[in-house]
């Protein structure tokens, strides 16, 4: 909110898009319990609304009960992943398709252009740097104008249902995705690659191409997360094993 003006939104629905913005900024991680206390004094008010907007993450996956601890925020399984890309790949491909048989409009496309282009100045630090990989604040940024760019793109197909369904379903891709190391050169020239190609075949109005690159683009985000994932699984199994192995050899 811009500084003094009152947010007169329902408490429900700020309380709503506060718990969110708090699970998308990592201040919520996941398995990390929910506290209505802690939230209803945060936002000023008494803790009916909280649970409401609980209640309604809830039941959109983005939170889940657990007994004696309340809400917590959700751990995704290696099947979650698989089904979060799946519809997001579904409807992505769906929505870039009428955006093609539509009359692209150039100054959106434009928009698009700028946005795709804040990967090549992260490209243009990463180098100068000498790093091998984008720290934090830049995977921020980048996450930031890779969002953007699905965002608007899937705007300009004008269905709003899509797009609640897709942010819902990047928000929780995303927690998981916390986890993940920054980009190196090689893949923000591959990502910005991407983007450009399905803004060429946008330009030209070929629908076909541009459904076939965008599930493509998907298909390779779905492997980058699988794999890290896997990765991530091995890592956990690894530290708690290795209390036990250690005393093992300590006995020996």
């Amino acid at each position: 909110m811009t500084a003094g003006v009152r947010d007169e939104r329902p408490i429900r629905e700020r309380a709503y898009v506060h718990i969110q913005r708090k699970i998308a900024a990592g201040e919520l991680a996941p398995g990390s319990a929910v506290s209505e206390l802690a939230l209803s004094k945060e936002l000023g008010s008494s803790r009916t609304p909280i649970r409401e907007a609980i209640g309604q993450l809830v039941a959109e996956g983005l939170l889940e009960l657990v007994p004696n601890r309340g809400a917590i925020v959700v751990r995704l399984s290696r099947q979650d992943i698989i089904d979060l890309y799946e519809l997001r790949e579904a409807l992505e491909v769906y929505a870039v398709g009428k955006v093609a048989r539509q009359s692209v409009n150039e100054a959106e496309l434009d928009r698009l252009h700028a946005i795709s282009n804040e990967i090549l100045v992260l490209r243009a630090e990463l180098a100068r740097s000498g790093h091998r990989a984008l720290d934090p604040r830049q995977m921020h940024n980048f996450v930031a104008a890779d969002l953007s760019f699905h965002t608007l793109l899937i705007r300009m197909a004008a269905n709003a249902r899509i797009m609640k369904v897709l942010n819902e379903t990047r928000l929780l891709i995303r927690i998981f995705a916390m986890r993940r190391e920054g980009h190196s050169i090689a893949d923000l020239e591959r990502i910005h690659g991407s983007h450009a190609a399905i803004l060429k075949a946008l330009a030209q109005r070929d629908g076909d191409t541009a459904m076939r690159l965008v599930s493509e683009h998907i298909g390779t985000s779905q492997q980058e997360r699988l794999q890290q994932y896997d990765h991530w699984r091995r890592e956990a199994s690894l530290r708690a094993s290795l209390p036990v192995f250690l005393d093992a050899h300590a006995v020996s």
